[in-house]
């Protein structure tokens, strides 16, 4: 991360999703919330293109994907569904525009890392790309020029913005252990060798040379290490998914100029606790891994545990705004 030391992360941010269909609403809550670090928002309810897998595979270079029962599949052209998923982004960022005059500052967009994408796009006959290699390598390379074309229309519309790239991977750990089950379900792919997973992710993340690659899974056993060799700069994960035996790498990796963006705020709707008590987990780690508290505010970001657009409105509102404060008193009194 030596090139990326330098980058000033906002205290707080959300993960990605939000609930319902409104891109002007969306933008208008996360900026409004997020003052020093705001982030694209993204609103799957709106349907199939507006989903994570869709919305991403709307942004590859000469690979199309279109819905079929089972899912996304791999297809010869354009068709209906890569143009829906194209509009909804052009929606989102003209939303996002709109409430980003004159910003300066992080600003993260989100889009599916390689792993998650092989593992839930299908080829023609309907097995996931992860079966197979050529094909793994193909996504990989459409998906880092699409998301060159990406970042570099947000930076074009959000000219102050110093732009942040997150990479949805939920999948990397089922990648990692040959955990993905196959078309008819009887069977699971093989587990994919550890250095290609790295080399992939290092290749995509490469495009955003110039500023930070954030990788985000809410899944358990998030693999920092090999996430920290890929170039990322820093993690996002929920943290009540972590356990003393991820001590070591987690120590290893604050230590290593890795930031840490803890989900500390619940992403299903529910009563929350003050905002100290939200982030006294964070602290608790801190004194357990022997870290100078006052290390904490540079390392960590403060965000919900995962995506919001499975709660409501107000629910999401308050959890954002949730994750300031905690950040705030996380600042505040870091002992």
């Amino acid at each position: 991360m030596s090139e990326n030391s330098q980058f000033r992360f906002g205290a707080a941010t959300g993960v990605g999703s939000m609930p319902g269909g409104d891109a002007r609403e969306a933008a208008r809550t996360v900026t409004g919330t997020f003052e020093d670090f705001p982030f694209l928002p993204e609103l799957p309810a709106r349907g199939p293109g507006a989903d994570m897998i869709g919305r991403t595979a709307g942004m590859l270079v000469e690979l199309y994907a279109r819905v079929e029962p089972s899912g996304w599949r791999l297809g010869d052209r354009p068709g209906r569904d890569t143009k829906r998923a194209r509009s909804w982004l052009g929606q989102d960022l003209d939303a996002l525009e709109e409430f980003t005059q004159e910003y300066q500052g992080p600003l993260k967009v989100q889009a599916v890392g390689p792993w998650t994408l092989a593992a839930n796009l299908e080829l023609r006959g309907g097995e996931a790309a992860l079966s197979d290699p050529g094909a793994c390598r193909d996504l990989a390379a459409s998906l880092a020029e699409g998301l060159r074309l990406h970042l570099a229309e947000v930076q074009r519309r959000v000219p102050g913005a110093q732009l942040v790239l997150q990479l949805d991977e939920p999948s990397l750990t089922a990648v990692l252990r040959g955990q993905v089950k196959s078309a008819s379900g009887y069977r699971t792919h093989r587990a994919v060798d550890r250095q290609i997973v790295e080399g992939a992710l290092r290749d995509v993340a490469a495009v955003h040379a110039g500023g930070p690659v954030v990788v985000h899974s809410c899944a358990p056993d998030v693999p920092f290490a090999l996430l920290r060799r890929a170039g990322a700069a820093a993690v996002s994960f929920d943290f009540s998914l972590l356990t003393e035996r991820d001590d070591e790498v987690i120590g290893e990796a604050v230590e290593g100029g890795t930031r840490l963006f803890a989900g500390v705020v619940p992403s299903a709707e529910g009563p929350l606790s003050d905002p100290a008590g939200s982030v006294m987990g964070v602290r608790t780690l801190w004194r357990r891994l022997g870290l100078s508290p006052g290390l904490l505010a540079e390392a960590v970001t403060v965000t919900p545990a995962c995506g919001l657009a499975g709660v409501s409105p107000g629910y999401a509102r308050t959890a954002l705004a949730h994750c300031v404060q905690a950040a705030r008193s996380l600042a505040d009194n870091p002992e």
